[in-house]
């Protein structure tokens, strides 16, 4: 069974850093690729950045390239997206997902994959 389990949100000042993770389970790191998305309230929901499963190649949306590192512990089946110079705008709940590709389809700010399976997602607020 796929599941996969974010956790490390919480309440940060402006500047401040996180380091979110995603557990899973049920499928191999090696083979499918993750990719992490965040909604903010009455937005629609964004990707933010991938990870491929075969070369742990990264990919990132531009407002967050410099700032959002993603890597992954295979030991762990956990994939990490470190978030440092946290910005308000980056207020968001924020998802990890995965599909049947291993390498991650990279549009613009998008990633297009196909995603069947999401976590419950993890509360990121940004505040003074």
């Amino acid at each position: 069974q796929v599941q996969l389990a974010e956790s490390g949100g919480g309440l940060v000042q402006p500047g401040g850093s996180l380091r979110l993770s995603c557990a899973t389970s049920g499928f191999s790191l090696d083979r499918h690729s993750i990719a992490w998305f965040r909604q903010a309230p009455g937005k629609a929901r964004e990707g933010v950045s991938c990870i491929n499963a075969n070369d742990r190649r990264t990919y990132y949306r531009d407002s967050v390239k410099g700032r959002f590192t993603v890597s992954r512990d295979r030991t762990k089946n956990t994939v990490y997206m470190e978030m440092n110079g946290l910005k308000p705008e980056d207020t968001a709940v924020y998802y990890c997902a995965t599909g049947p590709e291993e390498e991650c389809t990279v549009v613009g700010d998008s990633f297009p994959n196909r995603y069947d399976y999401w976590g419950q997602g993890t509360q990121v607020t940004v505040s003074a």
